[in-house]
């Protein structure tokens, strides 16, 4: 249900609550109007997240927002919209804070409760992230690539994208140069034909770190700056 229907049918309960006298009408409303707030804590939130991205400012109000929407979503037992909230407060820890410590749980109990792929995909990516930060590669590679299944089986093309690139980085350190150039040939791709500009940048900033000659360890590479892709 869209916020307007939430709000029209709130509306609704509110009118039998005071006509007709039911008071559960009330609880009713309550429910339906916290929806509307958990939701739009959530997008808040995520505006300004982008644009801490853009302006690399601090806003601390966006932590709040976040953990307002999951502890709204809780107490609606909407699991679903809960783990979206506390993946993005794990975002905020990890990308805004550089505390992967933080984060670390709250992208599991992402995991734990989400029931659609895209965000199960999200929580992947970022712990794959702080594995590759704590230089535990091979846990990097494991988490970023079935992030990487799921996106390919939702039909995620740009977050496909975004993905290989760092796993083109984790080949690098690994000393695989003839495979990061294969894995960022198809995230050029893929990201030029869904239109993420964003996402093509970090293609061509990835491919700066390639070595001109045989493949062999570039030391010291590492993703982009954690983003939400």
């Amino acid at each position: 249900m869209t916020s307007d229907g939430r709000i029209e049918t709130a509306r609704a309960w509110c009118d039998r609550a005071v006509f007709g006298g039911e008071d559960d009408a009330l609880d009713a409303a309550a429910r339906e109007l916290d929806a509307v707030e958990a939701d739009l804590a959530l997008l808040r939130g995520q505006v300004a997240h982008a644009r801490f991205q853009r302006d690399q400012v601090v806003r601390e109000t966006e932590l709040e927002l976040f953990e307002r929407a999951a502890r709204l979503y809780r107490g609606l037992g909407d699991a679903r919209g809960e783990a979206e909230a506390l993946f993005w407060a794990g975002c905020y820890h990890q990308t805004v804070r550089s505390d992967h410590t933080t984060a670390g749980p709250l992208f599991d109990r992402c995991l734990e409760l989400a029931g659609d792929n895209r965000t199960r995909s999200y929580a992947l990516r970022h712990l794959g992230i702080a594995e590759h930060a704590a230089g535990r590669l091979d846990a990097a590679r494991e988490r970023l690539t079935e992030s990487t299944r799921l996106r390919r089986e939702i039909g995620f093309p740009a977050g496909v994208a975004a993905n290989l690139v760092g796993l083109a980085y984790l080949a690098l350190a690994g000393g695989e140069a003839a495979h990061a150039r294969e894995l960022l040939d198809e995230a050029g791709e893929l990201a030029g034909q869904s239109g993420a500009a964003a996402v093509l940048r970090t293609v061509e900033q990835a491919r700066t770190q390639l070595p001109p000659g045989a493949p062999h360890t570039v030391a010291g590479s590492s993703f982009p700056r954690e983003d939400t892709s």
